[in-house]
């Protein structure tokens, strides 16, 4: 294949390829553009000089945006972040102001535009669906806390949430054709993806396991361990290379986040589990007003998240779990869903039982969230021969997408009034 005909593959990978991509993407564009744009012009909160973190949520807009984030979780994020806030200063005059904000707001919003448009060319080409439930699922992400919140918030997860869209939809396309991921593929999306947050790198190679024949030919196996092995080495010299191979710092310094995010109590762990990581990322919880200063002397508000205060939220948590483990079951032998599961089942062990995060961890969604509609979507695969289960699995999803748009439309009232009353 030419370089030119890979180049074209590519961008209809990345971009709409018929009108009903089109449309899919233009309409996320406006409707998360028109929220980003106004917050971004009349507040300040998306990036204010003064605050370096938790202004809202625990995002750390100011210190992601001048410096990338830690390097330690975030290795390679400190040359991407330089982009885009040398392309939003270009278009700012080199002042940090609305225009400066309304750029980053809008560098957000193609992003995760373009993560639901990935998450639509899956459900439409890999699994098939009926173009309705494909807009209804999109419609159902696209009103989940962690896409509307990522849709203006200048961080690391908006970006990782495209990629890993970007990367399960263009490997699922190789597994169902049953070829193998490509070394350069592969190296670029685990430099990319591992370069935003490190732990996602063993993500890239989750499909690689269920390229066919794999484990049945040792020239299969060798070539995959080649590829896995070219990866990690494009990925450690690059990361060394920022660090100036000072390697001892990534030790030291992560071993500090891990005791730093991971001992909590404050809340019982099943409460952070349900109201947190599978919540919080996707049904808005309850918020409080906290004071916090930016240890320089300056004083402002932060608005967090705390538990469920109704029964009602729990129930719609446990019942899209329930889907999801459903789909699961009902696709054990889909390898596609396997991939899926494995990669969802990773941040269930860093945030759920590692405990790393787990008292924030509604701002990881941008991580596994989009996992969600798309086991969804197998579920109702697996009954596509079935009209009476397909009804009764409309009627569940139907009452849950009410709930949620209704949920989450009056926990962003209530955001709105913290930004009236403090930014």
């Amino acid at each position: 294949m030419s370089l030119k005909t890979k180049f074209i593959h590519f961008f209809k990978l990345l971009f709409p390829s018929s009108g009903t991509e089109l449309i899919v993407l233009l309409f996320f564009l406006v409707v998360y553009g028109y929220l980003g744009s106004y917050i971004a012009i009349h507040y300040k909160i998306i990036f204010d000089s003064r605050i370096p973190w938790d202004a809202y949520f625990s995002f750390d807009n100011k210190s992601i945006v001048m410096t990338g984030g830690s390097f330690e979780r975030h290795p390679l994020s400190y040359y991407f972040f330089n982009w885009i806030r040398e392309l939003a200063l270009l278009y700012s005059g080199g002042k940090m102001n609305g225009d400066f904000r309304f750029i980053l707001a809008w560098f957000s919003n193609f992003a995760v535009s373009l993560s639901v448009l990935q998450i639509f060319k899956y459900l439409k080409n890999i699994i098939r669906l009926p173009l309705i439930l494909n807009f209804l699922l999109v419609l159902f992400f696209g009103a989940f806390s962690t896409t509307i919140l990522l849709s203006f918030t200048p961080e690391n997860f908006t970006y990782t949430l495209f990629l890993l869209t970007l990367f399960n939809h263009y490997s699922a396309i190789k597994l169902k054709k049953d070829e193998k991921i490509p070394a350069l593929a592969l190296a670029f999306s685990g430099v990319t993806i591992g370069g935003l947050t490190v732990t996602n790198i063993a993500k890239v190679f989750i499909p690689v396991a269920f390229e066919k024949g794999l484990f049945k030919s040792w020239k299969k196996f060798g070539n995959a361990v080649f590829r896995v092995t070219l990866t990690l080495i494009f990925f450690v010299l690059l990361y060394l290379n920022r660090i100036d191979f000072k390697y001892q710092n990534i030790f030291s310094k992560t071993n500090e986040q891990y005791e730093k995010f991971s001992n909590v109590n404050s809340t019982p762990t099943w409460d952070m589990i349900l109201s947190y990581f599978f919540g919080g990322n996707i049904l808005f919880s309850n918020f409080i007003v906290r004071d916090k200063h930016n240890m320089a002397g300056y004083h402002y508000k932060g608005l967090i998240m705390t538990v469920y205060s109704s029964w009602i939220p729990y129930i719609f948590i446990a019942v899209l779990l329930m889907l999801i483990s459903w789909s699961y079951y009902k696709n054990f032998k889909n390898k596609l869903v396997q991939v899926l599961m494995i990669s969802f089942l990773f941040d269930i062990l860093i945030h759920c039982i590692m405990r790393f995060g787990l008292h924030t961890s509604y701002i990881y969604g941008g991580h596994f969230v989009f996992v969600y509609p798309l086991l969804l979507g197998w579920l109702f695969y697996s009954y596509k021969e079935s009209p009476k289960m397909l009804s009764f699995l409309m009627v569940i999803f139907t009452l849950l997408f009410v709930y949620l748009l209704t949920n989450n439309y009056l926990r962003m009232v209530e955001f709105f009034w913290f930004l009236n009353q403090y930014y």
